[in-house]
């Protein structure tokens, strides 16, 4: 599993992050321990309260824990891994609640303790937990048997195209992959040798050089957007400005939004609404296919737990039926019976406590084998209109350096192929209804 940890304050926005239903298909809040409420909300405030009797500001320590896309998971799996975790960072018996999200056909666990020792009331001091974390999640991925990937095995080998939550806003809004953004940023880079040629470069992909106003070099794409070009390409400043010279000979931000937006023609603008009003046709479409089988599929949920409810009320008074009452009981109790009554009922209530968390397990990865299904569809989707919006940017940007829209339509005939056809017009051509 990928393990992403960070200490934090702010219990109120965790809460709500963790509970979030409108980007998850579904959320499930597995444990509580050691708090007092019975609600996320409530029991993460208590780890404030609990804090603002000490100095520490960062009095949460939240983690995620990822399997491979690919994997089907136990919930014991993962409550084996946080135990680990927990013995391992020095946090055994902190007050604990984990979450498990699904989205986009995968299922990930969240796991939130509270850093203060109540007893002392001091924070505890996690020392190399990143340190620790990677040497945990390459156990796991070792013991559970799945490829382990190469920025795990080798951190020199980390993805250079990662992105950040800035990236990802601007790829809501632009409808472009943030990682393909980079790549083409750092293509740009790797081919060029001087600012001429790398203001060329970014210009065929759809980008303008501009001086940002807390980075220095940024690339500006035809809608606005600002890149900062030591992260997309992944060079530092010092470098940057040794191929490109002074920023201050750029213009701003602004100043470029402004050019581009006078080379911007309507008919320009009209043309890239259309692509992007097709695009998000077909996303509503397969949204509105998800937002079905999300449905459904929370349907069936409730209905098992309603289901395993009532069966096991009906168990429960069975077992109850088993102990004598009265003189007998007291006899149970002499003779040793009742207690050999309560160990058959705790061995039979164990069993059905696996009994109903496998069919619950079998619902989810039955659930979650429909909507991979689906997602296939949806990257598919993604896919294809991404490659059709980078093209698209591309011509308009090459549009705006010619001034003109390029012809989407029938082309027209040319003028030698029109002259001949008037030619062969004034020779009457052949005759069929002869």
């Amino acid at each position: 599993m990928i393990l992403n940890a960070n200490e934090r304050g702010n219990a109120g926005n965790l809460s709500k992050h963790l509970l979030n239903t409108r980007d998850n298909d579904h959320v499930e809040l597995h444990e509580l321990r050691g708090f007092v409420s019975d609600d996320l909300h409530g029991a993460l405030q208590e780890c404030e309260a609990v804090a603002m009797g000490t100095r520490c500001q960062n009095h949460l320590f939240s983690l995620s824990l990822s399997p491979p896309e690919f994997a089907d998971v136990a919930v014991e799996v993962f409550e084996a891994a946080i135990n680990r975790i927990e013995s391992e960072l020095g946090l055994d018996n902190q007050p604990r609640a984990i979450v498990f999200h699904e989205k986009e056909g995968r299922r990930h666990a969240h796991a939130v303790w509270s850093k203060i020792d109540g007893a002392q009331m001091k924070a505890i001091n996690l020392s190399f937990y990143k340190r620790k974390l990677t040497a945990i999640s390459k156990q796991l991925f070792l013991e559970q048997g799945w490829p382990m990937p190469e920025g795990l095995r080798d951190p020199r080998k980390r993805d250079p195209l990662k992105f950040t939550l800035e990236d990802w806003q601007k790829a809501k809004r632009t409808g472009l992959d943030p990682k393909q953004t980079k790549a083409l940023l750092r293509e740009c880079w790797n081919i060029s040798d001087s600012r001429e040629s790398f203001e060329a470069a970014l210009r065929e992909k759809g980008f303008w050089l501009a001086h940002g106003d807390r980075r220095n070099f940024v690339a500006v794409s035809w809608k606005g957007e600002a890149h900062s070009l030591s992260r997309a390409c992944g060079v530092k400043v010092k470098e940057l400005k040794s191929r490109l010279g002074d920023p201050h000979q750029l213009r701003s931000v602004d100043e470029t939004k402004a050019y581009i937006g006078a080379l911007l023609t309507p008919k320009l603008k009209a043309w890239a609404d259309e692509a992007h009003a097709k695009a998000k046709q077909a996303s509503l479409t397969l949204q509105f296919q998800r937002e079905q089988i999300v449905e459904r599929h929370r349907k069936a949920r409730a209905q098992m737990k309603d289901a395993h409810k009532t069966r096991r009320i009906a168990e429960d008074q069975r077992r109850a039926a088993r102990a004598p009452r009265g003189l007998r009981g007291l006899w149970g109790w002499i003779s040793g019976k009742n207690r050999k009554i309560r160990q058959i009922n705790e061995a039979e209530i164990g069993r059905e406590q696996v009994r109903d968390r496998a069919e619950r397990q079998a619902l989810i990865q039955k659930q979650l084998m429909e909507r991979r299904a689906l997602q296939r569809t949806v990257v598919a989707v993604r896919r294809s209109q991404r490659q059709t919006l980078e093209t698209l940017f591309r011509d308009i940007a090459h549009a705006m350096s010619i001034g003109r829209v390029p012809d989407t339509g029938q082309r027209k005939p040319r003028r030698r192929n029109r002259d001949r056809q008037r030619g062969r017009d004034r020779d009457g051509g052949p005759e069929f209804n002869q």
